[in-house]
């Protein structure tokens, strides 16, 4: 015991700041988009053909960016010779609704709960995690959210084993044929009143596997969704703060494009 307290002594003070103070990205992190469609080439459409996924397509006002599949890879801004699209170190990315994520110069925002909802969960929420089809990627970085550095518990926000035990969902991947049933009943479990978070681009929107037989194009098409995370995977930053916003812990803002 003694040499457990000399040692939490010895190591100090290790959770960041956050978000008492804005936490420094690394610099190959790909955070929100900057589109200026001033930049350009008329006639020209080579992002639209690079992105692997369809998430990026040209309209009359320049392109445009799903950040629901959008899958963060950056060939779109290598295959523009003129820099009309940069990626910039804005993790806030979460939004409360869909059409939010179609992005082209109005960033994304979290609306908070409404506040019967955010009195019940606002100091305390579990969470059970369901992986739906996925990688896990995004269970991966999930995970980092137990760690000292982010220590998501200091917010009164858990994942637990069980959902009857849980006040909400939080899904990843697309949703296979062999997940949907264990999905839906893991939904049915969580007692009401509770909340669905989609997290990554195949939660979203299926992701690579959109318009595939053996996805469902993520769980939206199955249950109402309260919160969506984008990325592939999401950095635990944009989980962290998506989640806090919704639940008021953070001022309601607009995100800076």
């Amino acid at each position: 015991m003694f040499d457990i307290i000399r040692s939490r002594i010895r190591q100090g003070y290790r959770t960041m700041p956050y978000p008492r103070q804005e936490p420094a990205m690394p610099d190959r992190f790909r955070g929100l988009p900057r589109i200026d469609a001033s930049r350009c080439q008329k006639g020209c459409a080579g992002c639209e053909r690079t992105c692997p996924v369809g998430a990026l397509s040209i309209g009359e006002g320049g392109p445009r960016i799903d950040l629901g599949r959008c899958l963060f890879c950056g060939e779109c801004s290598r295959s523009c010779p003129n820099g009309a699209i940069v990626f910039t170190q804005e993790y806030r990315l979460a939004a409360t609704d869909r059409p939010s994520l179609l992005f082209t110069d109005e960033a994304p925002k979290v609306e908070a709960l409404k506040h019967e909802m955010r009195r019940l969960f606002k100091r305390s929420l579990r969470l059970r995690q369901v992986s739906a089809g996925g990688c896990n990627a995004c269970e991966a970085d999930l995970n980092v959210l137990g760690t000292l550095a982010y220590d998501m518990g200091r917010f009164g926000i858990q994942f637990v084993a069980s959902p009857r035990h849980a006040d909400g969902l939080l899904v990843t991947g697309p949703v296979t044929k062999n997940m949907r049933l264990a999905l839906e009943k893991s939904y049915e479990a969580v007692p009401a009143p509770k909340i669905v978070i989609a997290s990554g681009a195949c939660a979203i929107s299926g992701g690579p596997y959109s318009g595939h037989p053996e996805a469902s194009d993520g769980v939206a098409s199955l249950l109402p969704v309260d919160l969506y995370i984008p990325g592939c995977p999401p950095h635990p930053m944009t989980t962290l703060d998506g989640l806090l916003r919704l639940l008021g812990r953070i001022g309601v803002r607009r995100q800076t494009p």
